[in-house]
């Protein structure tokens, strides 16, 4: 699965937007910027998969 990822600081806040290249899907999160990029990433990453997985009906 290819993701493009998206990141928008409001001040303490950080916006993060999941797309899957393949559907086009979206999922977005916010957390503090003090969490760092990487877990921002993976916890986007996990809702997007979660999106796609609840839209597709795989693994449920």
């Amino acid at each position: 699965m290819e993701v493009i990822f998206e990141f928008k600081q409001i001040g303490q806040i950080v916006k993060v937007t999941a797309i899957d290249c393949q559907t086009g899907m979206e999922a977005t999160i916010q957390g503090p910027a003090s969490a760092g990029k990487v877990l921002l990433q993976q916890n986007a990453a996990a809702k997007l998969a979660y999106l796609i997985r609840k839209e597709t009906g795989v693994g449920s």
